[in-house]
C-alpha cells in the first residue's frame, strides 16, 4: 500500500493545551485519528510523527524522500511549528530529497506577527494550507494525492 507522512514540528504535542484560543482544544492524538481516517478513505497508509528537534525532522524528511524514489510513497503534509520560520536545514532537506511537501498550518500565519509571515518552506512545498484549523490536515492530505494523479 502507499503511504503518505504527516510531520509535525515543535509545540505540536502540545496541541489542546497550548493557546487554545489559536490552535483550539483538538490535541494531538485527535489530529492523527483524523488523518487516519482520511489517509484510509483515500487508500494510504499513514506514517504520523512528531518532533521538537530539527534534526529528527531533517532524518525523516529524507526518509520520506528515499520512499518516494521508491514509489511507495506519495510524500508527505507537514507542519513545521515554528521551524518554518528559521529552519534553511528543512528546506534544504525537502528540496535535497525531492520530497513532495504540502506545507500546513492551523492558524493563518500571515494575519498574526509579522516573523510569522515568512516561510522556508514554502518555496520547496508543492502546496501550503493555513487558516482552516485541524481540518487543514484534510484540506492537505487531499491535496498531495490530487497532485499525484491519484485523484
Amino acid at each position: 500500500m502507499t503511504s503518505v507522512y504527516v510531520l509535525n514540528g515543535p509545540n505540536l504535542n502540545l496541541l489542546g493545551t497550548r493557546r487554545p484560543e489559536v490552535y483550539g482544544s483538538t490535541t494531538l492524538a485527535d489530529v492523527e485519528e483524523l488523518c487516519r481516517q482520511e489517509a484510509g478513505k483515500l487508500g494510504l497508509e499513514l506514517e504520523f510523527l512528531q518532533s521538537n528537534h530539527e534534526g529528527q525532522l531533517v532524518d525523516w524528511v529524507q526518509e520520506a524522500g528515499a520512499r518516494v524514489a521508491a514509489g511507495d510513497c506519495l510524500g508527505a503534509v507537514f507542519n513545521p511549528g515554528a521551524y518554518t520560520h528559521t529552519s534553511i536545514a528543512l528546506h534544504d532537506a525537502i528540496e535535497g530529497a525531492s520530497l513532495p511537501v504540502v506545507e500546513v498550518h492551523i492558524s493563518n500565519v500571515h494575519a498574526r506577527e509579522e516573523f510569522r509571515r515568512h516561510s522556508y518552506v514554502s518555496p520547496v512545498a508543492r502546496g501550503v494550507v493555513v487558516g482552516f484549523g485541524v481540518y487543514g490536515y484534510v484540506l492537505a492530505l487531499r491535496g498531495l494525492h490530487h497532485s499525484a494523479g491519484l485523484g
